[in-house]
This record gives structure tokens, sequence and C-alpha cells, in this order.
């Protein structure tokens, strides 16, 4: 299991426990008032497993951030930069839902092949879409 799906599966299992104990601390209370304080637990519960959802939606990378699309975008095209069989490519990168998208032109076999490859292995790409077409040299 991812770690922030098991933070936020940690909050739920806590925010569940935690909504008995609140109903049976007020022993004293009329049953129609312990309904109500679960009732209100139940929706706090409800409230916060949401919350989390969302947080965790795009997921965290491990310095941290959040992955967004625009995250994942920015990251795999400075990894372009650093790679010599990209040198003179040109390559447009594109995400959406965390499927990362390349289009352009790149000098070589191996350099569409490498760009999939570093693409691939960005944190947070589920998966690659290669557009990318051999041809000359940019100028």
């Amino acid at each position: 299991m991812k770690p922030n799906k098991q933070i936020a599966l940690s909050l739920l299992t806590t925010l569940a426990l935690a909504a008995p104990v609140f109903a049976t601390s007020q022993t004293t209370a009329p049953p129609e008032k312990d309904k109500n304080i679960v009732v209100q637990s139940k929706d706090v519960v409800v409230k916060d497993a949401k919350a989390v959802a969302g947080a965790t939606k795009d997921g965290l990378s491990k310095t941290g951030e959040v992955m967004t699309d625009t995250w994942i975008t920015t990251r795999v095209a400075a990894r372009f930069v650093e790679e010599p069989l990209l040198k003179d490519s040109n390559i447009n990168v594109d995400t959406g839902e965390h499927i990362v998208t390349l289009k352009g032109t790149v000098t070589s076999k191996a350099g569409r092949t490498k760009a999939a490859s570093v693409a691939r292995g960005t944190e947070g790409v589920r998966s690659v879409v290669n557009h990318l077409t051999i041809g000359p040299k940019k100028s």
C-alpha cells in the first residue's frame, strides 16, 4: 500500500474508532442525546474522510510535494534537459490525470526510447503515450 494511502487509512481508522468513544463518554445523557452525538461524530468522520481523499487524489512526492499534472509535466521536462540523447530534440510534454503524452521530434530511435523511459520513470506518472517522431536536429 502506498504511504499516502496508509496515512489516509490510519486517519479514517482513528476517526472511526473515536466516534464510539465520544458517543459513550456521556453515560448520564438520555438515549436521544446519545444518538445525536453518534450522528454528529459520523458526520465529522465523513467530512474528514472526504478531506483526506481530496488531498491524496494527486498524491505526494517523496519530498512531500503534491504531484499534480503540472508538477509532473515540469518534472518530466526538467529531466529531459539532463539527457544527452535528447540534446537536440524538440519535445512537448502534456499531462492529464497522471498520463504523460510526448509530442515532437527527436534525432534518433534511441532518443525516442529514452524520452519514454525517462517519462515513465518520473514519480507520479501512471503511463506514457509516445507520439514522438524521428527527424533532423532542430536549428
